[in-house]
């Protein structure tokens, strides 16, 4: 069910987000867009609350590839009462952080795709979430010669770029990087 009254939604964010700063110590700024000035110009999201993050804390929002970033959205999501196929209505950002990582993994496909069409082999990017699959299949569709398919369950969920034709290869299952906790 989409979210009935933006102007409520928002405001429950932003209260949130103020309580966030206050109990968690936190020192961001934000700036809710709800409504047709919330759309994705990409398209890439659907969203119709749009919050931009500022101030001294965007790095620790933004590092480990922007795990506090997508976790706000999770608990906005969770504010809104959002099924868990409407958690893209809500989108947070940071310094531009999700453009740079979307550009980023535009040229990993093309980097990737490069590679499978010299070699012959298929590649698998590491783990990542489902957005993040999901602008690398949309980027792999302009590239002609090469196919993906999305392999694993879970937080273990990779990509795999084929050449076009041949996604009956094997291909090697992505170790997955260490990440924050792993030792």
């Amino acid at each position: 069910m989409p979210i009935a009254d933006l102007q409520q939604a928002a405001q429950k964010i932003a209260g949130f987000l103020a309580n966030l700063n206050k109990l968690g110590g936190l020192r961001l700024k934000y700036r809710i867009t709800a409504g047709d000035g919330a759309r994705d110009p990409q398209g890439l999201e659907a969203r119709v609350i749009y919050v931009e993050l500022g101030g001294p804390d965007v790095p620790l929002v933004t590092q480990h590839s922007g795990e506090l970033l997508r976790a706000l959205e999770t608990i906005a999501a969770q504010i809104l009462r959002l099924d868990q196929r409407e958690h893209d209505l809500v989108s947070f950002d940071a310094g531009n952080f999700k453009a740079l990582r979307a550009e980023e993994l535009r040229m990993a496909a093309q980097t990737a795709a490069e590679k499978v069409l010299k070699t012959g082999v298929p590649y698998a990017f590491p783990p990542m979430n489902s957005r993040e699959r999901r602008l690398l299949h949309m980027s792999f569709k302009e590239i002609e010669g090469v196919e993906t398919a999305s392999s694993g369950e879970g937080q273990d969920r990779f990509l795999a770029v084929f050449p076009a034709g041949k996604t009956n290869l094997p291909v090697a299952t992505p170790v997955k990087p260490r990440g924050f906790g792993r030792r």
